[in-house]
């Protein structure tokens, strides 16, 4: 009569050990919140900057450079 007693216990802290403690369910849930409201609310604002373009196009034909310092893609200046 020992033994299913045993096989349940056996099987109930095998069960305990793979399930992540609920500190962790909870502040991953928090987490996932955080960032949802975060979207949510930067889709609705829209872009921050929507005239911004990158620094390698540029509209007046100059190649996008801004004039001085180092080529750090290429090697550095030397």
């Amino acid at each position: 009569m020992e033994e299913p007693q045993q096989s349940s216990t056996e099987a109930g802290f095998a069960l305990r050990r793979l399930v992540p403690p609920p500190a962790l369910c909870g502040f991953l849930l928090l987490l996932a919140l955080i960032f949802t409201g975060a979207y949510a609310v930067g889709a609705s604002v829209g872009p921050v900057a929507p005239d911004m373009q990158r620094s390698g196009t540029s509209d007046d034909g100059t190649g996008g450079t801004d004039g001085g310092g180092m080529d750090m893609e290429h090697g550095g200046g030397g």
